[in-house]
């Protein structure tokens, strides 16, 4: 991430913004006592709001010194510092994977997919992926300036879940995001 989006995804405005957001996000899941991975964690203010909610939780992060900061400050999570579309997890151990505002950072639509086969691998018959994402505008663009920038397009994530082997797939837009749902077959 550049600077500019690293600075905005420590702020008080981003905390306050995501308030409103995981609970919209999330508000499909029972998280309570679930075993939960986060993709994508950043510098964790997604994963403060994800911990007193859930039963276990563990994140995964691409980059190296957030993974670390996470993991000093969150002893209570399972951190790792890895790649989200090669997990270093076993098969079938989550109820849920969660992703917030984190997919427009995979630089390709192939990657992308690959992330959503193994969210699906992980997860145990009848676990749910969920999360959400942005939409382009023309703030969303300057952010990126320079950064990593692969939109999903929300009208296409329907079938690219479904091909993925995910069933029970619904997408909700908003003016400047959607989330998404999707469920593992029994």
């Amino acid at each position: 991430m550049n600077l500019v989006h690293r600075l905005y995804c420590r702020s008080t405005r981003w905390r306050w913004r995501l308030r409103d957001l995981l609970p919209w996000a999330t508000d499909s899941l029972q998280l309570d006592g679930a075993r939960v991975l986060e993709l994508g964690s950043g510098p964790g203010l997604t994963t403060d709001w994800l911990r007193p909610r859930v039963g276990s939780l563990t994140a995964v992060e691409y980059d190296e010194a957030d993974a670390a900061a996470l993991r000093e400050r969150a002893p209570d999570v399972e951190v790792h510092h890895a790649d989200a579309a090669e997990l270093p997890l076993a098969d079938e151990v989550f109820d849920a994977v969660v992703c917030f505002t984190m997919l427009h950072h995979v630089p390709t639509r192939d990657l992308q997919d690959q992330l959503f086969a193994e969210a699906r691998r992980v997860l145990r018959p009848g676990g749910v992926f969920a999360g959400s994402d942005s939409r382009w505008g023309p703030l969303f663009a300057v952010a990126h300036w320079g950064d990593i920038l692969q939109l999903v397009d929300p009208d296409e994530l329907p079938d690219r879940l479904r091909d993925t082997g995910f069933e029970a797939v619904t997408v909700d837009c908003k003016r400047d995001v959607f989330r998404f749902h999707a469920v593992t077959p029994h």
